[in-house]
């Protein structure tokens, strides 16, 4: 099966041999370094291999999300190990053939034959414990008609092991589309925030599938689009392109397996249509497309691969136009730069402190004015109706009182702050485009001609999302402010005790207290990382400027200067043919999009 269509494979093997001519030219090297030469080695075999590979669907999310359940529900039959313990867990590499069977990749190389029944966490325990080395992953072959087109990839869960950070990474870089797996019941935790917004967005996939899992757990059909909405906000902040489905990964293998379904509680049709949805939408927006996503991807790389090549080059023919005396001129108004960019800094810090402090004045005003609002809410619980009976009955309040309170606290609470996450956001950002024309980076290089420039703010932008948008910290998007969690546990201590309604008055001040004191945690956390995160431009950049002036010195020392300038112009030229047919390629991409509009 052809991975790369014809004529996109003719456009990429056009471009990639220009580089090789590139890697292979001895003056390029011995002048603008091994280091240069070898980057674009590593990077053509990249493509290579994303050019020749199958077409692989990776699956994220961290441990419990049910991963290997949906897989296996995609499939219609039990083939990635589902129930595994962290300490087992493995990268599962599922594809296509006509028998099945499986195998253990070791880390020494090694391949070790498994039987189909060893893919289970008992007998793969065992299993791991006597194998010579650690294993590298899972090939498990499978007959299912989907791997026919896709190849999948199942990760372990996100930030539990470590040492499979770096496989997990991999793997997503050679990745041509995402799904995602979340959980209904832990709503984007801070890891799968951060890792979404650090590793999946700055990739621009074309779709990213969030896949809500377990909502067969939910109660009721408003409890299910309340979750929903709230992934799909969150989701779209982070990744623009998302594609939310609420399923039962569980019960959807049940169906397709015919045996006995999970217990419906309203819900199952819901879910069930969602998965059909999910399923359609892989059918038509990934396996039918492909060949032009994977086309698409090569190219980008190729691309960025041009940009950040051309960018070196004007930046090294600039510097090499100096004579020794401008080059020492050019390094005292760089450091005078830099100085002056720390200076600039030093008064961002005022501003941004004096932000934070009116956001946050902005969020107890905010916070005394619900809980005004919220002290009528809980004394309309003891209304009467017209014939003077309690409007709610005590065994309602009982049931869901206690749950109510904490889901509106808590709600108001994370609007609060995420409104003002992206005011903050906005801010640095700003401030951080300041900083970058303070330094003057362009009088440098004039990388502004290629795109480092908008590549160094598009990693401003995903620290900004990474630092400021999804920190770590007391209080996050998904969690219960923790000092106010204290009030709620006397509520629920007492309530057995006396009536709770009663109880949550009396707790009534306290609870107001403690969630202020939260609040003030929490945004006093958000000005140091989001500190942190402009004192890493000026770091970012400094640096990018030292290594420009001093590589310049060294060429300056040992090489001709009329030589140099050869071999630079001549690269140069050599990219034209890259950009001219890049150029092509996006306008038949842009004509084939306006066709299907």
């Amino acid at each position: 099966m052809e991975i790369i269509s014809t004529a996109a494979r003719t456009d990429i093997e056009k471009i990639m041999n220009v580089f090789r001519e590139i890697q292979k030219d001895g003056d390029i090297a011995e002048t603008l370094g091994k280091d240069f030469v070898s980057e674009i080695g590593d990077r053509l075999e990249l493509i290579e291999k994303r050019s020749s590979e199958p077409f692989t669907l990776v699956i994220l999310g961290d441990f419990k999300r049910g991963k290997s359940t949906i897989i296996n529900a995609l499939l219609g039959r039990e083939v990635a190990p589902s129930n595994v313990s962290p300490e087992t867990y493995t990268i599962n590499e599922i594809s296509y053939d006509e028998k099945n069977s499986a195998a253990a990749i070791l880390e020494n190389g090694q391949r070790v034959p498994l039987d189909m029944k060893d893919i289970c966490r008992e007998r793969l325990d065992v299993k791991m414990k006597m194998f010579p080395a650690k294993v590298e992953y899972l090939e498990i072959k499978d007959s299912s008609p989907i791997l026919r087109e896709i190849r999948l990839v199942d990760t372990p869960g996100l930030s539990d092991l470590n040492d499979l950070d770096r496989q997990v990474t991999q793997y997503l870089v050679n990745a041509d589309a995402i799904m995602y797996a979340a959980s209904c019941l832990l709503p984007f935790s801070e890891s799968e925030q951060l890792y979404l917004s650090q590793h999946v967005q700055p990739r621009r996939f074309g779709i990213l599938y969030v896949l809500v899992n377990m909502i067969d757990a939910l109660d009721s059909q408003r409890d299910v689009d309340r979750i929903l909405k709230r992934f799909q906000r969150l989701a779209e902040k982070i990744v623009p392109n998302s594609f939310v489905y609420g399923i039962s990964g569980a019960d959807e293998l049940r169906r397709k397996l015919r045996q006995q379904r999970l217990p419906d509680k309203g819900t199952r049709e819901f879910y069930e249509t969602q998965f059909m949805r999910f399923e359609l939408s892989l059918q038509r927006d990934i396996i039918m497309k492909k060949d032009i996503i994977r086309n698409d991807r090569v190219i980008t790389m190729l691309e960025d691969l041009v940009n950040e090549t051309n960018a070196k080059l004007h930046m090294f023919s600039e510097m090499a136009e100096l004579d020794s005396k401008k080059l020492d001129d050019k390094q005292k108004s760089f450091d005078e730069e830099c100085s002056r960019l720390s200076a600039a800094l030093e008064e961002c810090k005022p501003v941004l402190h004096l932000s934070v402090t009116e956001m946050q004045q902005e969020a107890e005003k905010w916070m005394y004015e619900f809980f005004a609002q919220l002290r009528q809410s809980i004394l309309k619980c003891r209304e009467l109706d017209e014939n003077f009976e309690p409007k709610y009955q005590p065994e309602d309040i009982e049931k869901y009182f206690y749950s109510y309170l904490m889901e509106k606290v808590g709600e108001a609470y994370r609007t609060c702050i995420e409104y003002h996450r992206q005011r903050l956001d906005e801010l640095v950002e700003k401030m951080s485009r300041g900083l970058a024309k303070k330094l003057g980076i362009e009088d440098l290089s004039q990388v502004t001609q290629a795109t480092s420039i908008d590549r160094i703010m598009r990693s401003v932008g995903n620290n900004v999302s990474r630092q400021v948008t999804v920190v770590k910290l007391i209080g996050t998007s998904d969690a219960f402010p923790p000092a106010t969690m204290s009030s709620f546990s006397k509520i629920l201590g007492r309530r057995k005790q006396t009536d709770i309604i009663d109880i949550a008055l009396e707790n009534y001040d306290d609870i107001r207290g403690n969630i202020v004191r939260d609040i003030t945690k929490v945004y006093q956390d958000l000005e140091v990382k989001a500190i942190a995160q402009l004192d890493g431009i000026y770091q970012y950049q400094a640096e990018l400027g030292k290594e420009a002036l001093g590589r310049t010195r060294q060429l300056m020392e040992n090489f001709d200067k009329e030589k140099v300038t050869k071999v630079l112009t001549d690269a140069a030229e050599r990219l034209k043919v890259p950009q001219e047919i890049i150029g092509e390629y996006r306008s038949r991409s842009q004509s084939r999009s306006k066709r299907s509009k």
